[in-house]
C-alpha cells in the first residue's frame, strides 16, 4: 500500500495532517537541502511529537515522495491544474506543433520548479512519482505525443526529453552549489583558473578544446537549456515524421 492509499489517523489536540507535514518538510528542504529534513525536525517545526508523524508517514523516503509530488504541482501548466484539457482543434485533434510546445512548456516549468526547490535535483531521474501530481505530469507528457506514433516510440521520445532535462538541470544546480561553496561566480572561477587553462592549451595537446575556449560563445544557463531542448525536440520531430511500418 502506498502512502497515498493509506488513510490518515484521527486528529488530535495539535492539528496535524499530511498536507501540513509536507509543507513543513518542503520549507526545511528549501532552507537547507534534503539533509535538513528528518521526521524529528519536521515534527519540531510543527510543535508536535516525532512519534505522531509515524501515523501519517512511515519512512523518510515516503516523506521525500510526498515532497516531490507536492512540488510537481508547480510543473503542471495552469490549464492542467484546473482540470482542463490542452489546446486542441475544433474536432478534438492535436494541431501540428502542439506536442512540441507542450513538451517545451513542461520542460521549462520543470527547470523553474527545481530552481525554486534545489533539493529536487537530487531526486530527479529516479523511480516515477506515483502521487496525483506526478501522475498528472506523466499524463500531460504522454498525452502531448499520444496518437502521433506507436506507444513504444512515444515512450522513448518522452524518456529522451526527460533524460536531457534531468542532466541539464542537475548540471546547472551543481554549478550554483559550487559557486556558493567556493564563493566564486562563474566569471570569477574562470579568471582564477585562466592561467592554468592557458598553459595547458598552449601545449597543443587539446586543439578542439582550445577552439571551444577561444572561439565559443559563452551563454547563460537558461539559453543553454533552451537551445539544447530545441535540438532534442528536433530529433524527436524527425523520428515522428518517419512513416510507420
Amino acid at each position: 500500500m502506498t502512502v497515498w492509499d493509506r488513510p490518515e489517523p484521527p486528529t488530535r489536540p495539535v492539528p496535524l495532517d499530511r498536507e501540513r507535514i509536507v509543507a513543513a518538510a518542503v520549507a526545511l528542504a528549501d532552507e537547507g537541502g534534503l539533509e535538513a529534513v528528518s521526521l524529528r525536525k519536521v515534527a519540531a517545526r510543527l510543535n508536535a511529537g516525532p512519534m505522531r508523524l509515524y501515523g501519517f508517514i512511515s519512512t523518510k523516503e515516503e516523506l521525500f515522495d510526498l515532497m516531490v509530488d507536492e512540488v510537481q504541482a508547480e510543473i503542471l501548466p495552469e490549464e492542467r491544474q484546473e482540470g482542463e484539457e490542452g489546446q486542441e482543434g475544433q474536432e478534438g485533434q492535436k494541431q501540428p506543433g502542439d506536442w512540441r510546445e507542450a513538451l517545451r512548456v513542461l520542460s521549462h516549468r520543470t527547470r523553474r520548479a527545481v530552481l525554486r526547490h534545489e533539493w529536487l535535483a537530487d531526486l530527479l531521474g529516479g523511480r516515477p512519482s506515483l502521487g496525483p501530481n506526478g501522475l498528472a505530469v506523466t499524463e500531460a507528457t504522454l498525452s502531448a505525443l499520444d496518437g502521433l506514433a506507436d506507444v513504444d516510440t512515444v515512450m522513448r521520445a518522452v524518456e529522451t526529453v526527460g533524460a536531457y532535462c534531468t542532466g541539464a538541470i542537475r548540471r546547472e544546480i551543481a554549478n550554483l552549489r559550487a559557486e556558493r561553496a567556493t564563493g566564486l561566480s562563474k566569471r570569477d572561477w574562470q579568471r582564477a583558473s585562466g592561467p592554468h587553462v592557458t598553459r595547458m592549451l598552449a601545449t597543443g595537446r587539446f586543439p578542439a578544446l582550445s577552439r571551444a575556449v577561444y572561439d565559443g560563445t559563452d551563454v547563460d544557463a537558461e539559453t543553454s537549456f533552451a537551445t539544447g531542448l530545441e535540438w532534442v525536440l528536433d530529433a524527436v520531430a524527425a523520428r515522428l515524421d518517419r512513416p510507420r511500418t
